[in-house]
């Protein structure tokens, strides 16, 4: 990366751990909501001794950032290194409020959509923050025949259960609502770097669709050698990647060149590429 993209891209990260910063300390703390995580750690411990946050997250990052360099390379570690100490940063700075919500369902919606965002924008520059995801990554190497993914639902999951037993049923059972939402938003922000429509297009007018598609939209399209098994014909079948908004001027150019031309419409979860991100 150049310079620019460098600082461009730490500080994005600077931003998405003191989103997540503020979910932890101004929500999810308070109202004693565990959604798993070192952060979720911290909460149960600060409730009986009174620890806070940003020590407790990272004396627990300490040791797995030691056996991450030395089993990756300190290479991979560079940023989420950075992150996870912006993190524990940013729980210090933060403000804790001593006023609590009354609505447990609004406090999960908004807890969910700070750290969603907050995530997403940290992941989406290829950190994270340590705690729980690093560990699943390294318990991986342990248990090679389980997913990453598996290790870090079981992982968060004793974690929330902890938060159960420690707050109450009710309070964890909204600490759930909050992951989903942390998911699903996460999952969003994560898609909208790289999500993207592919069409595939069948048409006697395939010159015209293809002109029409390279000059307008300025994407490039590719012939693909078919045959039709009822009519035994030979024919191209247009195949296409384009954004989410692109999608709409595409069909629109089909259909100006061909009203009977086939359309297939599927969703590409990952282009890369001239035209589309170079890099996870």
């Amino acid at each position: 990366m150049s310079g620019k993209e460098r600082i461009r891209s730490y500080g994005v990260i600077t931003i998405g751990t003191f989103l997540m910063a503020v979910g932890v300390n101004v929500i999810y703390e308070p109202m004693g909501m565990v959604t798993g995580g070192f952060s979720g750690i911290g909460i149960i411990l600060y409730r009986f001794f009174k620890l806070p946050l940003w020590l407790t997250t990272a004396v627990l990052n300490i040791p797995l950032f030691i056996l991450a360099g030395k089993s990756f390379g300190m290479a991979f570690v560079k940023k989420s290194l950075y992150a996870a100490i912006c993190f524990s940063v940013a729980l210090g700075i933060v403000p804790t409020p001593s006023a609590v919500f009354d609505d447990y369902l609004m406090a999960a919606i908004l807890g969910g959509t700070l750290n969603g965002v907050g995530i997403g924008m940290v992941f989406g520059k290829g950190a994270s923050t340590g705690g729980s995801d690093l560990l699943s990554t390294l318990l991986s190497l342990i248990f090679p025949w389980v997913t990453a993914g598996t290790l870090l639902s079981v992982t968060d999951g004793i974690i929330v259960a902890a938060g159960m037993l420690v707050f109450g049923i009710r309070k964890g059972l909204y600490a759930i609502v909050a992951v989903f939402i942390t998911t699903k938003l996460m999952d969003r922000i994560l898609e909208g770097l790289k999500f993207a429509k592919l069409l595939y297009i069948i048409s006697d007018e395939q010159e015209a669709i293809a002109a029409g598609v390279m000059q307008e939209l300025d994407r490039g399209v590719t012939a693909l050698t078919g045959r039709g098994m009822y009519s035994q014909k030979e024919k191209n079948v247009l195949m296409c990647a384009v954004s989410r908004k692109e999608a709409v001027s595409v069909i629109r150019i089909i259909k100006k060149a061909d009203r009977s031309a086939f359309i297939i419409i599927s969703d590409a979860r990952e282009v890369m590429g001239e035209g589309f991100t170079d890099q996870y």
